[in-house]
């Protein structure tokens, strides 16, 4: 089991962070908004929006904020079972990724999936919660390993790329009404089954899911942002049944709205 040493939700123009690669901890940088820079082993990776970026331990690394450019991530450090500052012991994790001696970075399809799980227990850890950091260690482990399902599968072809973020885009822009696998299978012009199974396999999620998950989103920005009843968000966001609305939106956060909103007004 990997354990989470530290976290940090680096923002804005001026980060910089760097590591000689002794401290014997891999770091996982999800950038949430933006681009960011990291040179590792003579090497320069560009961070953007919706990459992760893996280091392994025993690497050393320096990162940078692009000029004039803001940035947004999350950052964990985290030891591995087996791993040592330097090279030369196997992991006992049985991800590849965890033996690589390389920086490992992507677009990561699972990335909507897993930030909204992150955030929820980022949260709690800043709250100092009880067990917060068993979470989020075995939260962490679940991004891991859904990116390792990703690589292993090889990257998804333009054509497919592009279906998905054309189906993101509509879903946004829709996410209050009904929206099917018929419907996105109009939209990008394949079956109602190729496209449910591309959706699920390039993100992690069923269409239905990544639909809750958005209105999700804003259900949490309208709780704390606004002055509408749960009921009024409830029906705002497509959900007639105000208890339907209740239940997903606690799967989602760990809490019920209403425990959520007096949350909230207490941190403010």
């Amino acid at each position: 089991m990997i354990e989470i040493i530290q976290y940090e939700h680096d923002k804005g123009l001026g980060w910089y962070g760097e590591s000689d690669g002794t401290d014997g901890c891999a770091r996982l940088a999800i950038v949430t908004y933006g681009k960011c820079l990291y040179f590792a082993n003579g090497e320069k990776h560009i961070a953007e929006r919706g990459d992760f970026l893996f280091i392994p331990p025993g690497i050393p690394f320096y990162g940078k904020s692009v000029p004039t450019v803001f940035h947004e991530k999350l950052v964990f450090a985290l030891t591995i079972p087996g791993a040592v500052s330097k090279a030369g012991t196997t992991p006992e994790a049985g991800l590849p990724l965890f033996r690589a001696r390389h920086v490992l970075r992507s677009r990561a399809g699972c990335y909507e999936l897993m930030l909204d799980r992150l955030r929820v227990v980022c949260a709690e850890w800043e709250d100092q919660a009880p067990y917060s950091r068993v979470r989020m260690g075995a939260t962490v482990l679940e991004t891991l390993v859904l990116w390792s399902r990703e690589l292993d599968r090889g990257q998804e072809t333009d054509v497919s790329l592009q279906h998905i973020e054309k189906m993101k885009a509509y879903i946004q822009s829709h996410y209050r009404g009904k929206i099917t696998k018929e419907t996105l299978g109009d939209h990008i012009g394949r079956s109602p089954n190729h496209t449910a199974a591309l959706f699920r396999r390039v993100t992690g999620q069923t269409i239905s899911d990544y639909v809750h998950a958005a209105r999700m989103r804003t259900a949490s920005y309208m709780l704390s942002e606004s002055l509408l009843s749960i009921a009024e968000i409830s029906d705002y966001l497509g959900y007639a049944d105000v208890s339907y609305f209740q239940r997903i939106f606690k799967r989602a956060w760990g809490c019920s709205p209403s425990r959520y909103l007096s949350e909230r007004r207490v941190r403010v």
